[in-house]
């Protein structure tokens, strides 16, 4: 069925123009999520289909610095808001409260642009609502131990 637009088009009426065409993927499992700053900014503001996985989603989750390898693993549970939360944190001040995330974006040289240009987001563990914040918590430190990422990355704690 194809309708003829010319009949409808006084009907119609703009609400938004976007800067930019949706270009990304519909969200196709937790598992495969890898994300640039900028993929992972249009799918949580444009993409329903990433929208409704994160929104209910506890997580353990990997950032990584392509720039020089740096990693940071951090966690989405009930009490800091779901993964939707966290992440929308994430692109809205490019830090979420992490302190080595606000240096870089403070530092004169690299600023909310290192970030943008570099960061990659993608779902380490993720979690049904029922599990308890507890163990999402130790699932975090566990992965920090196997990744290093206290020692030769982002994570400070």
């Amino acid at each position: 069925m194809v309708r003829n637009a010319s009949k409808l088009i006084n009907e119609l009426e703009v609400l938004e123009i976007l800067p930019n065409m949706y270009t990304g993927e519909d969200f196709n499992g937790y598992e495969n999520v890898n994300l640039s700053y900028d993929q992972l900014k249009i799918a949580l503001e444009r993409n329903k289909t990433y929208i409704n996985a994160f929104k209910n989603q506890k997580a353990v989750y990997l950032i990584t610095d392509k720039n020089t390898g740096n990693l940071y693993v951090g966690s989405a549970t009930s009490n800091n808001g779901m993964l939707l939360s966290r992440w929308m944190d994430y692109i809205k001040s490019g830090h979420g409260k992490n302190k080595a995330f606000i240096d870089i974006i403070y530092n004169p040289i690299k600023g909310f642009d290192y970030i943008k240009k570099y960061f990659q987001y993608s779902i380490l563990e993720n979690y049904n609502p029922k599990v308890s914040d507890e163990y999402i918590l130790k699932r975090e430190s566990h992965w920090k131990r196997v990744l290093l990422s206290r020692n030769m990355g982002y994570n400070k704690n």
